[in-house]
């Protein structure tokens, strides 16, 4: 720091010394004073606007431990406290610090930054449950919840964790409501286990168990896909709260999805299930090929199209329909 303020003085005499060299002759003391307003001022604007702690070899070292990173994150956002990402990746942060108390706080301001972004309306509302002793969700995390899936109706997490929220009060009709539209929206398998939730829920307020849906041929699952993190990767990457992972069936050689589902990466690992339902093309069908090729890509944009920064399992060529489910390891190399 006192080598760049002593170079900057130096520099700053060398080209006023230039400037004002035609009146040091008939106006010496005019050209001092000039002199000496113009370091003064540029000095105390620096000292302003600038950022003197970026010269501190030890601010810009890139975070070794996790710790280091919320040293690092809570001085930007003490900074600038108006960023919401910030706030949630802080919040995240101490999430994996098995801090709930100081996650509830990050992920409340995140959502009051931004009230009308599901996900971090959705984390507030978890992590206040997290650091309630009694951990259940609290009127203001139920309010945070209702909040979410105004902004998105078909927020899976938030319906979910509303339908839990109104369990714990005793609200069992309301629940079993609250998670019914899941069922059109979760895989074969996880909507056999939410139906049971449910039926649950209904016997508990007195109603009557959900009629069983009759299967159609765009509902039977062609193939079953796994898709975990490389550990390697796992141990490393910071996953954002909006992230997205999407499951890809193509035809070798195209690609154009055959098939396609989308996910949040916080649910990873997870499974599911592929079959026609999950044909973003009219025209061509899952089902009408005999072999894929499958990939799991997890875009940190959330957009669905490849975008730079993406990470991507390797590619597995499948025959239809697949007996055994397929394992996709995004990052593996």
């Amino acid at each position: 720091m006192t080598a760049f303020v002593v170079f900057a003085a130096l520099l700053c005499l060398i080209v006023l010394a230039a400037l004002l060299r035609p009146l040091w002759r008939d106006a010496r003391g005019v050209a001092l004073g000039i002199g000496l307003i113009t370091l003064l001022s540029t000095g105390l604007l620096y000292r302003l606007v600038g950022t003197p702690q970026a010269l501190d070899p030890a601010a810009r070292q890139a975070p070794r431990t996790l710790e280091e990173a919320v040293v690092q994150l809570k001085a930007a956002l003490a900074r600038d406290p108006q960023q919401a990402e910030g706030w949630a990746l802080l919040g995240q942060a101490y999430l994996r610090m098995e801090d709930a108390a100081n996650a509830r706080d990050a992920f409340a301001k995140a959502a009051r930054l931004a009230p009308d972004n599901a996900d971090f309306l959705t984390e507030a509302a978890q992590s206040r449950a997290m650091a309630n002793p009694s951990r259940t969700f609290d009127a203001e995390a139920l309010a945070l919840l209702e909040a979410a899936l105004k902004a998105d109706p078909n927020h899976q997490r938030a319906r979910w964790f509303l339908g839990v929220a109104q369990r714990q009060a005793g609200k069992h009709a309301e629940a079993a409501a609250t998670w019914a539209p899941l069922l059109t929206q979760v895989s074969a398998d996880t909507a056999a286990s939410l139906r049971k939730e449910i039926n649950a829920a209904r016997a508990d307020a007195g109603l009557p168990p959900l009629a069983e849906a009759a299967a159609s041929p765009n509902s039977v699952a062609l193939l079953t896909v796994e898709v975990a993190l490389d550990p390697a990767l796992a141990e490393r990457v910071r996953l954002r709260p909006d992230a997205t992972v999407y499951v890809i069936a193509r035809q070798p050689g195209s690609p154009m999805p055959v098939a396609a589902q989308k996910r949040a990466a916080s649910e990873l690992p997870f499974s599911t299930a592929l079959g026609d339902a999950d044909s973003p093309m009219p025209t061509l069908k899952l089902s009408q090929l005999q072999e894929v090729e499958l990939v799991a890509r997890l875009s940190a944009s959330g957009e669905a199209s490849r975008q730079e920064g993406d990470l991507e399992s390797k590619p597995v060529l499948v025959k239809l329909p697949a007996d055994k489910p397929v394992k996709l390891a995004i990052g593996t190399r």
